[in-house]
């Protein structure tokens, strides 16, 4: 139960993320509206996965998760390319989390 919540906190964090970029600065309310509302729920769900895992683990997955998926979302949504070194990164936060999540004691399994 905890890494699902933990997903839904990366889901509402991508959301807002996602809502900053179309706020263009704040300057739009319904996406500046939506920005505040998935980061509180994102925060949320988040301080309650802190009651299941270290905030290490937690805070490395759901930043990590972030990362990637709100890459995916500048590319296909907003037509942001990323150069090679950029790719490669991202690669190894991947690999971070799998080895976090396959081989840490800390992590709950």
């Amino acid at each position: 139960m905890p890494y699902l919540v933990l997903f839904l906190a990366v889901a509402a964090e991508t959301v807002g993320t996602t809502a900053l970029q179309a706020s263009q600065q704040f300057t739009r309310v319904g996406p500046s509206a939506l920005v505040v509302v998935a980061y509180a729920i994102s925060f949320f769900l988040l301080g309650w996965v802190l009651k299941f895992m270290p905030v290490g683990i937690a805070y490395a997955i759901w930043s990590g998760l972030g990362i990637l998926l709100i890459a995916l979302i500048g590319r296909l949504v907003f037509a942001q390319r990323l150069d090679a070194p950029a790719l490669l990164g991202m690669a190894m936060i991947l690999s971070g989390i799998l080895v976090i999540h396959l081989f840490s004691q800390t992590a709950p399994h």
